[in-house]
């Protein structure tokens, strides 16, 4: 076991989301059992120093539904009670803004 225990969970999947000075890192991976949870990760560079800082949180499968709920709710009462402009980062020299379609966060 010791080894093991000492390694971070293989990734089953990952999906890389660069918003701005942000970048948000989704990745699913298995649990010893087998079962799939899913870590996200903000991590953003520190001007004063360069070094990116991480924040992380672990989503397990039982609380998707709750989990989307919530998120959408609160998506959705920023969205009503001000004005939201999202973009679409591109990383050009000359970035261009693109609306984004909603998104739909059931599963």
């Amino acid at each position: 076991m010791g080894d093991f225990d000492n390694k971070e969970r293989e990734e089953v999947f990952s999906k890389k989301v660069r918003a701005g000075k942000r970048t948000y890192f989704f990745d699913v991976k298995s649990t010893r059992s087998n079962d799939y949870y899913i870590t996200i990760t903000e991590s953003k560079k520190r001007l004063e120093d360069g070094v990116f800082v991480k924040h992380k949180i672990f989503l397990y499968k039982e609380d998707f539904e709750k989990f989307a709920e919530g998120f959408k709710g609160t998506v959705d009462y920023i969205k009503d009670h001000q004005d939201v402009i999202e973009k679409k980062y591109e990383f050009t020299e000359h970035p261009v803004e693109v609306a984004k379609t909603e998104d739909d966060f059931t599963f």
